[in-house]
């Protein structure tokens, strides 16, 4: 029996999931939001994107949330086995230079445990 390969929307999706799930406990979870940089597109859409400030490597997801000196989260999701690219890398940089806290994360449980200590200044 194989193990369940997700796709990243199944990551995300499962992380949207979970802050729905845990949002009347944690509400700062309801400023949780994506973006929606990746997938597959034309190359019409993708000049059209690009005209409209679409950017190569900002991470997936962002909890504008204050704590523990940072502005925010940001965060790169990625397959268990996957790599940050180069563009990715110089944006988690830039935005940890900027006072906030950007991170990579494999899967959606490393997703989720991240989140979760943020919120408690654990980070």
């Amino acid at each position: 029996m194989g193990l369940i390969r997700l796709s990243e929307s199944d990551k995300q999706t499962a992380i949207f999931d979970w802050a729905r799930f845990c949002s009347g406990r944690i509400p700062e979870l309801g400023l949780l939001y994506p973006v929606p940089n990746g997938g597959f597109r034309t190359k019409t859409e993708a000049a059209k994107f690009q005209s409209e400030g679409v950017k190569a490597g900002v991470p997936d997801l962002v909890l504008p949330v204050a704590r523990n000196g940072y502005h925010a989260l940001y965060i790169e999701l990625k397959a268990k086995d996957g790599k940050v690219s180069e563009k990715q890398k110089k944006w988690l940089n830039n935005l940890r230079y900027q006072g906030n806290c950007a991170l990579a994360c494999f899967g959606a449980d490393e997703a989720i445990s991240v989140i979760e200590k943020y919120l408690k200044g654990e980070l």
